[in-house]
């Protein structure tokens, strides 16, 4: 998978008094571009814990915060897959606007087993379209 791009506008919501998208926003915003990336690819989370059994969940974060959003900014959130493993996947994540390069960050999703929360095998024919 190459990649992944999805547009993002800044609510009033996202942000804090004084107009500035409040830290820990940039993670959903991350979040949102990973679950689009699976959704063009055609899976959707909710079904994969019906039809495999699993759920993805955050390990890991590690964010730099380079520039300011703020409220109104239209932004690009990039998701890529730096690394897959077995039941782990890497993701390398941008937030920009225009050519300004706002947020890094570096994710790591853990697949678990829907019931017993416990590390389970991303299953193939997924982890097979992510690499």
């Amino acid at each position: 998978m190459k990649k992944f791009s999805w547009p993002v506008r800044v609510y009033y919501e996202d942000t804090d008094a004084g107009g500035v998208v409040f830290h820990a926003n940039y993670l959903k915003f991350f979040e949102r571009a990973r679950t689009e990336m699976l959704r063009a690819m055609g899976y959707e989370q909710d079904e994969l814990i019906v039809s495999d059994g699993i759920i993805f969940a955050v390990r890991s974060v590690q964010v730099d915060y380079l520039k300011l959003a703020r409220f109104n900014d239209q932004l690009q959130v990039s998701a890529e897959i730096s690394l897959a493993k077995k039941a782990s996947l890497t993701f390398e994540q941008d937030i920009t606007r225009g050519d300004d390069v706002l947020c890094k960050g570096i994710i790591r999703i853990a697949c678990l087993d829907a019931l017993t929360m416990r590390p389970k095998a991303i299953p193939e024919k997924l982890l097979e379209q992510l690499k």
